[in-house]
């Protein structure tokens, strides 16, 4: 027997199975617009660009423009979005593949939604599928199962309008009386075109929840979807609280059996489980719910039309997104509100420098994420009515009230004022952030010591050599620009044992400690009991009374003033003020009794904001150091970090090295380089065995250009970094357009 007539012997049941020869059917193109444009969810940048497929004809219906599919691509089976449908193609037809299926029918990804993915990719430097990556929550295929919308009769929905149009009419008639410039926002909103606005609210626990419902429930209204971005969780609850008690419903099952959900506004959040933030997506996709509610996951709800774009806190840092493009909120609402006819509205008690120079008219340059803004400020006698009596007991204070206490942490003339104020309820007093930070000052008059060059912070390294955070600059001969003193001494800054501190001061008095870092964490409410509560900034417990004077604490105190001369960042001081404000805006108004205490040495400027309730004294302020030290928002900017040698090529190829056209700026000061830095950065927390030697030697460098070519920059950086890519050059590269932090 030859070997060709060989059989391998099997036991019963185990003989493998003969496999059938599969005969490939024929596919058929579509009869109309045969090729489908694939956007496919692959990261690399060099790949950003469109794919082109065949549609099958039993296909054609379904793969719609905005619907995922399964396409082969090198090899392998990966999901893309069916970004367009054509007739013809510019690769060779030997080259095209068939779509293998469609994954879902729904339309994920809508033609407004599509235009705005492009949009903010081209914007900050990104590609479509990094954005798709975020805005797109995984599917779950169950949902598009069971979610059906639940029906309204026309005799609800009628009744329901007249009770939120009665609503927004209080609403409006009250904000008429506290704020000037509200009526164009009214009229905005009732509009059809684009409009910005940068609104400063009164102080009050819960009114910028009522300003920000009032602005939802005229959107709705007038037809208009609403996507409101907030900073934590704490907020988006507040905010839910706020909408149901004016009587618009949150999306959730219905009370029938049939499985349908139905509301008014859905929350949109990165850290929902996969099906609720599905199901939330899908239901925004698709018309059912026309408010969004969220943290920054939600600057991405596919909503259509014009509808009105919200931030609240634009300056917080969990506002930029933690993967490739690092695209921002503030920047990427206004860009969709502009792209939908709508309404941008960034609402903060401290504003941002960025809102600050929107707001002026005679300078302000219109970017792709930014141009003119009307601002929206309450009245002068509104504000001091609305605030508490807001003191600021600083050395010079303090010996004019002839305390003999003067340098301690919280001086007598606090104690007494907080004793009174426990005798009918709650105290807070705000303490900086916990941890140990380093700092270098000035020796004789405290001031934080930072560069000549470009203003940035200064650090003390392992050598005891001193230079700057920002530009890498070795510091020497360093001269206060102050007092001219010439020593410099490093503070450190903590706040542990302040409850073990304060318990000693206020004997017998309940102390209830929130901080992120304490075994209990950070406490949401407390009852309306003469209490001392410590909370660090976004960790204060909301008060919980029966009537609105029992919601608010009887009085607050900000200890360790003197930290904000130390703090890190180009935004620091909007950050130390906002964070002020928060706690202070929890407090009773002065007719009330209340009374808000700022406790340590400052900066003027930011006390007198503060003492005012007046953060454009601020913003004003640092908008001019801005100017002459040629930083945003002034000039657009843009934070490229990696191996030294791959960060050296990237800004060679963009023109900001080697005499290009980018390596320049024409400022107030004269002509400067471009490019501050690269300062050397730590390798990352993550990091194992393989990824060593690519992050060794790490810098990370600025890149300034004028306003006008803040788009053609984000450009350059994508194809450097596509070339980077594609060429499989060593080493880590990174870049991120509008950074928060340059250091």
């Amino acid at each position: 027997m030859s070997t060709e007539d060989a059989e391998q012997l099997a036991l019963d049941g185990l003989a493998p199975r003969k496999r059938r020869k599969r005969v490939s059917t024929p596919k058929t193109p579509a009869a109309e617009h045969p090729i489908a444009q694939v956007v496919l969810d692959i990261q690399a940048t060099h790949l950003g660009q469109t794919f082109d497929y065949y549609v099958e004809e039993k296909y054609s219906e379904d793969a719609q423009p905005g619907v995922m599919v399964r396409v082969r691509f090198g090899g392998q089976r990966v999901n893309g979005i069916v970004w367009n449908r054509t007739d013809t193609s510019e690769t060779p037809e030997s080259s095209l593949r068939f779509i293998e299926r469609v994954v879902s029918d729904r339309v994920l990804v809508p033609a407004s939604m599509r235009n705005d993915v492009t949009l903010i990719a081209d914007a900050f430097g990104g590609t479509r599928a990094n954005i798709l990556r975020l805005a797109v929550p995984a599917r779950v295929a169950r949902v598009e199962q069971e979610q059906r919308l639940g029906n309204r009769t026309n005799i609800e929905k009628n009744r329901r309008r007249e009770s939120l149009a009665e609503v927004e009419r209080e609403s409006y008639e009250q904000l008429q009386r506290q704020y000037g410039n509200i009526n164009l926002l009214h009229e905005a909103l009732e509009s059809q075109r684009f409009q910005s606005f940068v609104f400063d609210p009164l102080p009050g626990a819960d009114h910028w929840r009522q300003c920000a419902a009032w602005m939802v429930v005229l959107a709705l209204l007038q037809g208009k979807p609403a996507v409101l971005v907030l900073p934590t969780m704490r907020e988006i609850e507040d905010m839910a609280e706020t909408l149901q008690a004016i009587g618009l419903r949150p999306f959730a099952p219905t009370q029938s059996s049939d499985g349908a959900y139905d509301g008014d506004f859905a929350i949109l959040n990165a850290q929902m489980a996969p099906v609720e933030r599905y199901r939330a997506y899908l239901a925004t996709s698709e018309g059912q719910v026309r408010c969004v509610i969220g943290t920054r996951a939600a600057m991405y709800a596919p909503v259509d039309g014009n509808a009105l774009f919200f931030i609240l806190d634009d300056v917080c840092y969990q506002d930029a997104d933690g993967m490739m493009p690092y695209a921002n909120a503030r920047g990427v609402l206004r860009l969709r509100a502009k792209s939908h006819n709508g309404v941008f509205v960034a609402m903060a008690n401290a504003r941002s420098v960025q809102s600050q120079w929107e707001t002026d008219a005679a300078h302000v340059r219109t970017t792709q994420v930014s141009g003119f803004s009307t601002p929206i400020h309450a009245f002068p006698a509104v504000t001091k009515e609305a605030s508490p009596w807001i003191r600021w007991l600083n050395r010079d204070e303090l010996a004019r009230l002839a305390d003999a206490t003067i340098g301690a942490r919280v001086p007598h003339t606090a104690v007494r004022v907080l004793s009174k104020a426990l005798g009918s309820g709650p105290v807070l007093l705000s303490i900086p952030q916990d941890g140990i930070s380093e700092a270098l000052s000035c020796a004789k008059c405290h001031r934080q010591a930072r560069c000549s060059y470009c203003t940035g912070p200064l650090e003390r390294l392992l050598d005891g050599s001193v230079r700057c955070r920002w530009c890498g600059s070795a510091t020497v001969q360093w001269a206060c620009p102050a007092c001219r003193g010439e020593r410099m001494r490093v503070v450190r800054v903590g706040a542990a044992g302040t409850a073990q501190e304060l318990s000693r001061l206020f004997r017998g008095v309940p102390i209830v400690l929130s901080t992120p870092s304490q075994p209990r964490g950070i406490v949401s409410d407390i009852g309306f009991t003469p209490q001392l509560v410590i909370a660090t900034p976004g960790a204060e417990p909301r008060v919980r009374g029966r009537n609105p004077s029992e919601c608010e604490y009887r009085a607050v105190a900000i200890l360790d003033a003197w930290t904000s001369l130390y703090a890190f960042g180009i935004d620091a001081g909007i950050d130390t003020l906002t964070s002020w404000m928060r706690a202070v805006s929890l407090c009773a108004p002065r007719i009330r009794g209340g009374q808000a205490l700022l406790i340590g040495e400052t900066d003027p400027t930011l006390a007198q904001s503060l003492m005012l309730w007046n953060s454009t004294l601020l913003a004003q302020t640092e908008l001019q150091e801005r100017e002459q030290t040629a930083l945003p928002p002034v000039f657009a900017a843009a934070c490229v970090w990696g191996r030294r040698d791959a960060v050296k090529a990237m800004l060679e190829r963009i023109g900001a090295l080697g005499g290009g056209d980018m390596s320049t700026i024409e400022t107030a000061e004269g002509v400067l380089p471009s490019v501050l830095g690269p300062v050397p950065i730590p390798q990352p927390r993550t990091i194992d065995s393989r990824e060593l030697e690519g992050t060794a030697d790490r810098v990370k460098a600025v890149v300034r250009v004028p306003q006008s070519r803040r788009g053609e920059l984000a450009l350059r950086l994508r194809s450097a970094s596509a070339l980077h890519v594609a060429a499989r050059e060593p080493g880590e590269l990174r870049f991120q357009l509008d950074p928060k932090e340059r250091i």
